[in-house]
């Protein structure tokens, strides 16, 4: 039985998010009791950041099964250091503090899906002679301060297309389709509108969908996740009418951000604008987003306010 009671791990609060990200000094306290005197033979803390992807393909003998990985850093110190002869511990309460600095370089924000995971953490380790050592971890809620510019994607952005019908239907449809901004944040909604010439024989549809593409990657084999997290249906177009039809797009309070600089896992984002049409390609306007902490937004808005 342990003789550490009540061991827990905290790390100070450095934002609203609580979270942290590259270069940030990370303060934290190992906090435990003691029941009477005991001898340890040492107390680290370390901390580390890994991504991993699995997943398999076939069923039976034929399965195959894939994966990789990737550390993007690791810190160990001690808070009681290695001793061989051990280091005695009084009994009565213990709160051991310590810090460490979160590395620079361009590393991805945390991310956990079925198929693969980025995870950064934070783990304290009691050790002793002849015994199994006592832990406790905790995540870390890692932002990458490492995104594409997003000053251009900050501007609406725009698109048409024309088409012809033939063989069931006859005339032409027209859409020209705009979204507000090209880059947002988990929870915020961005106005898009598509206007609709419908100038054929048929009745259209308008539809907006917002798409989340995963690729997990090992070497050259590849797992694609394309899912609709958002999607509005308008009311149908009558032959030989014009129409704008506006869509609030929501951006889901529980998104993840956009990966771009992990080796193995991708994630972005498109708007797809498109008319439904029966018996035929549906004509479409895709619009790629960025998602992104809502303070590199709020940053950019406020950058731009002090330029009018």
């Amino acid at each position: 039985m342990s003789p550490f009671k009540d061991l827990k791990l905290v790390l100070e609060v450095l934002n609203q998010e609580g979270s942290y990200s590259e270069g940030d000094t990370v303060i934290g306290t190992l906090s435990f009791s003691l029941k009477s005197d005991t001898k340890v033979k040492s107390i680290s803390v370390k901390a580390k950041g890994d991504a991993n992807v699995l997943w398999t393909e076939g069923i039976g003998e034929d399965a195959e099964t894939y994966s990789a990985h990737v550390r993007y850093f690791k810190i160990k110190e001690y808070s009681v250091a290695k001793n061989p002869g051990g280091t005695v511990l009084p009994q009565g309460a213990h709160n051991i503090n310590f810090t460490f600095k979160i590395p620079q370089g361009k590393m991805p924000s945390s991310f956990k899906k079925k198929n693969g995971k980025i995870v950064y953490m934070v783990e304290a380790k009691i050790s002793r002679s002849w015994r199994w050592p006592s832990s406790v971890t905790t995540e870390i809620k890692f932002d990458s301060k490492s995104f594409p510019p997003i000053q251009q994607a900050m501007r609406p952005l725009n698109g048409s297309v024309d088409k012809e019908l033939g063989t069931f239907s006859k005339g032409q449809l027209q859409m020209t389709a705009s979204v507000n901004r090209g880059v947002c944040f988990p929870g915020e909604t961005l106005s898009a509108y598509a206007r609709i010439c419908n100038s054929s024989s048929k009745n259209v549809k308008p539809k907006f969908s917002l798409h989340r593409k995963i690729v997990y990657r090992v070497k050259k084999h590849t797992k694609t996740s394309d899912k609709v997290i958002f999607k509005m249906v308008g009311d149908p177009i009558t032959p030989r009418s014009e129409v704008t039809v506006p869509c609030a797009v929501k951006i889901p309070v529980d998104a993840v951000y956009t990966l771009h600089n992990c080796q193995i896992i991708s994630v972005e984002y498109y708007l797809k604008v498109y008319l439904d049409v029966s018996f035929a390609f549906d004509p479409e306007v895709v619009f790629p987003l960025l998602v992104v902490p809502s303070n590199l937004v709020h940053a950019q808005l406020n950058e731009e306010v002090g330029h009018i």
